[in-house]
């Protein structure tokens, strides 16, 4: 992966970038960086040194992230009603539960949430493909990720509704992004993890688990 936030801080390359562009405003303590907007791959795998590695790509700013270095605001504005049309009732009843959406097609007053394995050569990968496993979701509703064709209907990736974890095969090289729905407003614990079996050996290696801590406003 590229730098974390604490290696540019040592090096001072993030106070040049500081100066140069701006940044999302940090947190009181500078143990976290807060987002609400901007093009977030909240899910970035890489392979370096035979490790793999799972963390948040800030696209707008090309910085990478480790999962508990930030912080994930799901705003207000982000709030819809489920659409009315029974294909949606895993957000809840069509038409009329109420869902915050952090949306597949870019809103710029919101996170743009992507899902990417750009950094990962093909031919690594057996297939080329990867296997993000959501894990765990702990907070006051459910999360689903998911996905909407050209005509409006929806595809699952996961679900914590209906019990974890759920897999999404990720592809090395490719950039995604989909819904994320969560179901009531307060605070989430969101971890995954990724997998995949080497090309060369046969090897299954997999990720450390990282936790994504989202606030959903009321």
């Amino acid at each position: 992966m590229r730098s974390t936030i604490r290696h540019l801080l040592a090096s001072g390359v993030l106070g040049v970038a500081l100066v140069a562009t701006a940044l999302p405003a940090q947190a009181a303590t500078t143990s976290a960086v807060v987002f609400n907007t901007g093009h977030l791959d909240l899910v970035d795998v890489a392979y370096e040194a035979g490790t793999l590695e799972v963390g948040v790509h800030d696209e707008d700013n090309d910085i990478e992230y480790g999962a508990d270095e930030v912080k994930l605001i799901v705003k207000r504005q982000a709030k819809v009603t489920v659409p009315a049309d029974p294909a949606y009732a895993f957000l809840g009843t069509p038409g009329v539960s109420k869902v915050w959406v952090l949306p597949q097609i870019e809103n710029t007053n919101l996170i743009w949430p992507g899902i990417a394995a750009e950094e990962i050569e093909a031919g690594v990968f057996a297939g080329d493909a990867l296997t993000l496993s959501v894990q765990s979701v702990t907070g006051p509703g459910q999360l689903a990720i998911y996905t909407e064709n050209a005509v409006g209907q929806p595809t699952i990736l996961a679900d914590s509704g209906d019990g974890l974890p759920d897999a999404i095969t990720v592809t090395a090289g490719d950039h995604a992004h989909a819904n994320w729905a969560f179901g009531r407003a307060g605070t989430y614990c969101v971890t995954v993890r990724a997998a995949g079996t080497l090309a060369a050996t046969g090897q299954q290696v997999t990720s450390a688990p990282a936790t994504l801590r989202f606030t959903v406003k009321a």
